[in-house]
């Protein structure tokens, strides 16, 4: 077996995560044991919740320890096998994290068909960005025809699978992305109404004039400026599913912003809404996902993009880029060919 490699965390960051936090280390793959499977990784998806295991506050799930290997979703090839369930040369779903290789005992492995789509889309839209879009706007936002949907960071690997859903179910799609290029994809490409720059200092104003109708649903992915050009067009029973808040994770105090006590006026007052979800709160939806979006993505009423970068090495920096928004689509490394 050839040398493997592994990225771990070195250290918690503060404010945000710089390269020593990270440390790359070079190990042998173990030969897996009775009942296991050597995986070797292909895709590592890299995402932005990530952030929040590097820390060691409360939270939905355990923190990576410091010495342990980064968690993350992969696409990856069983390369040896001891377990009945799965022969060599399977293509699987897993979460064997930052490494090359990782050991399995075929718990969590889901097997992926090539020939259904390419299989890095297992972790981007036929996979949790997809799957996170799909219900958190369908079970929570229910957008109906004619309401106004309102997505930020619409480039990125969940927005722009909601504005898409949201233009599927007859809804109006209103994105916002960081830069012109961005903002010209969601329009142009994606199918969106409109995208406004989250860096244009007239947000706010603009944003009225692209909801003249005020916003019926907001997908709630980053919080900080774009929440409050978004606040004030609520609209009464506005729906706001929250997967993410990017804008803060790299806080290093927690404080009320000073509109909270408005905000919570308005929650009563306009009867909002807002509830916050982890895509695993759905996992019985995983069926009507895979259904819907793989014939979506086949007749092409949703497209997606995706933004790689080479070897594994490169995802450390490749993740400080995505918490600063430097991916343009689902942000990817490529750890490895698609085939031995």
């Amino acid at each position: 077996m050839s040398q493997g490699k592994r990225v771990v965390l070195a250290s918690r960051p503060h404010g945000e995560p710089k390269p020593s936090d990270f440390r790359i280390e070079d190990y042998t793959p173990p030969a897996p044991g009775a009942g296991e499977v050597l995986l070797r990784t292909i895709w590592l998806s890299l995402d932005p919740y990530m952030r929040g295991r590097m820390a060691d506050g409360p939270s939905y799930a355990a923190p990576v320890p410091v010495g342990g290997v980064m968690e993350g979703g992969t696409v990856s090839e069983v390369i040896a096998s001891n377990n009945p369930a799965f022969a060599k040369g399977d293509i699987v779903l897993s979460r064997a994290g930052w490494q090359t290789h990782a050991l399995s005992n075929g718990q969590g492995l889901a097997k992926i068909d090539p020939k259904i789509a390419p299989i890095s889309t297992a972790v981007g839209v036929l996979g949790m960005p997809g799957m996170t879009a799909y219900t958190g706007l369908l079970d929570i936002g229910k957008p109906q025809a004619g309401e106004t949907v309102v997505v930020a960071a619409a480039s990125g690997a969940v927005g722009s699978a909601v504005g898409q859903i949201a233009k599927i179910k007859g809804a109006r799609a209103v994105g916002i992305a960081g830069g012109k290029d961005k903002c010209d994809f969601v329009r142009n490409e994606l199918g969106f109404d409109e995208c406004l720059d989250h860096r244009d200092p007239n947000l706010a104003a603009k944003l009225k004039d692209a909801c003249p109708k005020g916003i019926d649903v907001y997908f709630e992915n980053v919080g900080g400026a774009v929440f409050e050009a978004v606040f004030p067009l609520l609209n009464a029973f506005a729906r706001i599913p929250v997967c993410g808040l990017i804008a803060h994770y790299n806080d290093t105090e927690a404080h009320a912003p000073k509109w909270a006590a408005a905000m919570m006026r308005n929650v009563l007052t306009k009867r909002l809404t807002i509830r916050g979800f982890i895509v695993s709160d759905f996992a019985a939806r995983q069926g009507d996902f895979l259904r819907d979006m793989s014939q979506w993505v086949r007749e092409g009423k949703v497209k997606y993009k995706e933004f790689v970068t080479e070897g594994l090495d490169s995802a450390p920096e490749a993740f400080m880029g995505l918490l600063k928004g430097a991916n343009f689509g689902k942000q990817l490394v490529r750890v490895g060919p698609d085939r031995a």
